[in-house]
C-alpha cells in the first residue's frame, strides 16, 4: 500500500501540505474560515511532525459492513458503513506517552464513489490540545483493501472537522468505538 521509508521525504511533503492548507484558510472563497477573521488569520497550528505517530495498521474488511449512525453538531444523524477496522500498535520515544495495541473503525457513505476511508476518531488530546469534537483523516489506499492488508495510518495528517470553524458546517462526531484511550499529539492543534 504505502511505505514507512524515507523519512525526511515525508516531512518536507508534510509541510508542503500545511502551507497549502494554510494558503486555503486565508484565501480561498470555500474557506472554513468567516470573511470577516481571515484577514486575521496567520496559520493553523500543528503539534510538531512526529514518525512515531505514523504506522502500519492492519485491515480487517468488513464484507457486510454495519450500518453506524454518527450524531453531528447541529444534533442530526448521518449513516455511515462499518467498512474495516485497523488494528496498529503505537511504539513512542516518549516514557511519559503510552505504547500498546489500538484499533479504528473506518467508514464509507452509504453510496462511496471512490471515497477515502473515514476514520474520525478521538484521543486524550481532544477538548485540551485538539478540537473539543475530535479530528478525522481519510485514507486512500491505492487499491480495494482485503484483509489482512497492511495501510499507512498518519496521525500527523490529522485535521480539525470545518465546524470548528464556523456554524455554518454540520460535521459528523467520532462514534464512541473510535474514541482513544491514549494521547495523540500529532496533526492539527486547536485551543
Amino acid at each position: 500500500m504505502s511505505t514507512l521509508d524515507d523519512v525526511d521525504q515525508w516531512r518536507a511533503e508534510l509541510e508542503s501540505k500545511r502551507d497549502e492548507k494554510d494558503e486555503f484558510f486565508a484565501d480561498h472563497p470555500q474557506s472554513p474560515i468567516p470573511p470577516e477573521e481571515r484577514d486575521d488569520f496567520d496559520g493553523l497550528d500543528y503539534f510538531d511532525p512526529d514518525p512515531d505517530y505514523r504506522v502500519a495498521a492492519t485491515a480487517t474488511v468488513h464484507d457486510d459492513p454495519e450500518v453506524v449512525l454518527m450524531e453531528t453538531t447541529a444534533g442530526r444523524e448521518m449513516r455511515y458503513l462499518r467498512v474495516a477496522t485497523l488494528e496498529f500498535d503505537l511504539e513512542r520515544d516518549d516514557e511519559d506517552l503510552e505504547d500498546g495495541a489500538f484499533e479504528l473503525n473506518a467508514y464509507q457513505m452509504e453510496s462511496p464513489e471512490e471515497e477515502p476511508l473515514f476514520v474520525p476518531f478521538r484521543d486524550k488530546t481532544t477538548g485540551q490540545q485538539s478540537y473539543q469534537g475530535g479530528r478525522y483523516m481519510e485514507l486512500a489506499p491505492d487499491r480495494d483493501l482485503e484483509t489482512g492488508d497492511e495501510i499507512v495510518v498518519d496521525f500527523n495528517l490529522a485535521y480539525t472537522p470545518f465546524c470548528a470553524y464556523s456554524d455554518t458546517f454540520d460535521c459528523p462526531l467520532p462514534p464512541e468505538e473510535n474514541w482513544l484511550e491514549v494521547a495523540i499529539p500529532a496533526g492539527e492543534r486547536f485551543e
